[in-house]
């Protein structure tokens, strides 16, 4: 077939990137190399976090349960810092501090107006390198409403606390939260005003963006092998998924007035949650990106867990002045994130890339924050997990309080992002 590996199949004001395909490779195609990061709030109860042992000999902490099939897959990291989340002088607002400082290893200005500064992160260092390479440049989600101004934590501005995500150190990359407008940015064609219209347009009609490029899509079948068919059927099968997902979750929010519908966020968090992760997958496995970050939820959050039992705030809880009860239900919090992140190597694992390898195998995400334990609000031997592709089935244990911009100079070398500093870096950590 002489068609092209970024393939698209176009209809009304929709533009479907494909999955790898054999007969959409040139015998030469590699397989594109990805990057995400999924940060979680609030420190961790450190002795379900503790994996026991070093390097191939060791065991997973309690914690790690849920992601304990990739075991293979996965690097735990003990002794990294990012010290630049530390007071240093400014007193109040280490969370703040901590989600500004996670991806970037830069201290940021303690104001609530619009004078911030931060510093650019690894993320859009590597969006601004290679995001050129694909439709978007980088996708940054959350997963909880946000803040774009104001004071959030002891004089910070909220800009802080609800960005990763870093263009420069005066620009921070908004992240969204509603999965609807994420999916239609994804797959949506044409400029924003075109996109709303045939959104409208499909809900009125109550059609699938699927179904807007049907004619494509079956000549394509009819044109591929056994193989080809089976794999474009089956990632056909878990976009409509997707999307029924988020229509189900509209649909149990639509009031009963003639008022317009609230956004698409679901009221169920471990359903808000998946669904961010089903489509940082989904634009890994069409290239619509390459580059993606996943908030959980900001730093110092204080949501209740009433999913798993728990009634007071997790913020409130991660000041557990070492009492058993508190600590217990840290460590729940921290498995009920864990089982999300899961899902999304789940995901990943289960979607074969051009190379015929899966996705994960040719993905690095790191997953934590940089709080170690939120009653002490320490900022070094940070909890870490690196999964992907990298020399997985292993515990790092590093000692000195090695700055973790060394690793995310690794991470971009990886890449082919080629890059001397970032942030506090004092060098690069490239064994991954």
């Amino acid at each position: 077939m002489s068609v092209s590996r970024r393939h698209l199949l176009r209809g009304l004001g929709v533009a479907l990137a494909l999955p790898p395909l054999e007969a959409l490779a040139t015998p030469r195609a590699r397989a594109p190399l990805r990057m995400a990061f999924v940060g979680v709030p609030n420190g961790v109860n450190q002795s379900g976090w503790r994996p026991s042992g070093v390097g191939p000999a060791f065991e997973l902490g309690a914690t790690f349960a849920p992601v304990a099939p990739w075991k293979r897959h996965l690097q735990v990291l003990s002794g990294f810092a990012q010290k630049n989340a530390n007071a240093l002088g400014d007193g109040g607002g280490d969370h703040a501090r901590a989600n500004a400082a996670f991806l970037t290893g830069c201290h940021p200005r303690k104001t609530a107006d619009a004078n911030i500064r931060n510093g650019i992160s690894v993320d859009q260092v590597a969006a601004q390198s290679i995001g050129h390479l694909t439709r978007l440049p980088s996708l940054e989600l959350i997963c909880m409403k946000t803040r774009r101004s104001g004071s959030c934590d002891s004089g910070y501005s909220c800009a802080y606390e609800y960005n990763l995500s870093w263009a420069s150190e005066t620009l921070p990359m908004p992240a969204e939260a509603d999965p609807r407008l994420v999916f239609e940015r994804l797959f949506g064609a044409g400029p924003p005003a075109e996109r709303q219209h045939t959104y409208l347009l499909r809900q009125r009609q109550r059609k699938s963006v699927l179904d807007f490029a049907r004619g494509e899509t079956n000549a394509l079948q009819a044109r591929l092998a056994g193989n080809d068919r089976h794999k474009l059927e089956e990632y056909l099968g878990g976009l409509r998924e997707v999307e029924r997902q988020i229509e189900r979750a509209e649909e149990q929010r639509l009031p009963r007035t003639s008022a317009a519908a609230p956004e698409a966020i679901p009221e169920d968090f471990r359903t808000h949650l998946r669904l961010m992760c089903d489509l940082v997958a989904l634009a890994f496995q069409t290239d619509s990106t390459r580059i993606a970050t996943v908030l959980f939820a900001n730093e110092g959050n204080n949501r209740s867990f009433t999913e798993i039992g728990i009634a007071e705030g997790h913020h409130h809880l991660s000041h557990h002045q070492k009492r058993a009860e508190n600590l217990e239900k840290i460590a729940r919090i921290d498995l009920f994130y864990m089982e999300q992140f899961a899902h999304l190597l789940e995901r990943l694992a289960a979607a074969r890339d051009v190379d015929g390898r899966s996705v994960l195998d040719n993905t690095l995400v790191l997953y934590g924050g940089a709080i170690g334990d939120g009653d002490r609000h320490n900022h070094d031997d940070l909890p870490l997990v690196l999964a992907g592709g990298g020399r997985g089935g292993r515990h790092v244990k590093l000692e000195g309080g090695l700055p973790l911009n060394n690793l995310f100079l690794g991470m971009l070398a990886r890449l082919g992002v080629e890059r001397e500093r970032l942030g506090d870096s004092t060098g690069i950590y490239d064994d991954l």
